[in-house]
């Protein structure tokens, strides 16, 4: 059977809270982190995304334990740009939350840099900083069982969950954003067998996503859409 070596990062945080983009002048919150925004934290430990390969692909799991809702003051601007006066807002957030990302490149290299990061490790806001665990794991090539994983639209058979609407990568002026589609089962583990990549030992589906990195924003691309 192939098998491939991969760096299992473990990643914990007590409260995350990650907005939908989709929505402005409002405060949606999606249920797992975009890709974008795993993409980011791993480029925080590199040192800057000048210090990533743009082929750099992972798989992830996210699973929440809790969820609430609590106020939050916005300081937004007005039709000049100007700061307006502070608006309170709720603010959806989710509680005792893991996530779970591999790497099957550059192993060593990845190992290194998050066991010492350049920059500290956040998962959505600036203030949500995280606890991480690292360790090398076998994995077979796949099916595996969907259980909490960030599927890419597409694949077979039809996961459960929702299909959600998430930005893969973001340009460094921030100007275009690529979009996908990905299922991802808030609802709690899922049992469904699907295709993909690998699977660990647990049989959990590890998923590879599309590459994250800003250089893969090219005008060719029909999922990339103006800012």
């Amino acid at each position: 059977m192939t098998a491939v070596e991969a760096l299992e990062v473990t990643l914990t945080a007590p409260i995350v809270s990650f907005r939908n983009p989709l929505y402005a002048g409002v405060q949606v919150a999606l249920p797992c982190p975009p890709p974008a925004t795993v993409g980011g934290m791993l480029a925080a430990a590199a040192g800057g995304w000048d210090a990533v390969d743009p082929r750099t692909r992972f798989a992830m799991t996210f699973h929440a334990r809790g969820k609430g809702v609590d106020l939050e003051t916005y300081h937004p601007l007005d039709a000049t740009g100007k700061k307006a006066d502070p608006t309170p807002r709720d603010r959806e957030f989710l509680a005792d939350v893991t996530l779970t990302v591999w790497l099957t490149v550059d192993v060593g290299l990845w190992e290194r840099r998050l066991r010492r990061p350049v920059w500290p490790l956040r998962l959505g806001r600036s203030q949500d900083l995280v606890g991480l665990a690292t360790r090398r794991v076998a994995l077979r090539a796949g099916p595996g069982r969907q259980g909490s994983a960030l599927l890419l639209e597409g694949v077979t058979p039809p996961p459960s969950g929702t299909l959600l609407r998430l930005p893969t990568a973001i340009s460094l002026n921030r100007h275009r954003t690529r979009w996908d589609g990905y299922h991802f089962d808030a609802s709690g583990p899922s049992d469904t067998e699907v295709s993909c990549d690998w699977a660990d030992e647990r049989g959990q589906a590890v998923a590879l996503l599309p590459p994250v990195h800003p250089d893969q924003l090219h005008p060719d691309q029909l999922t990339v859409v103006e800012a």
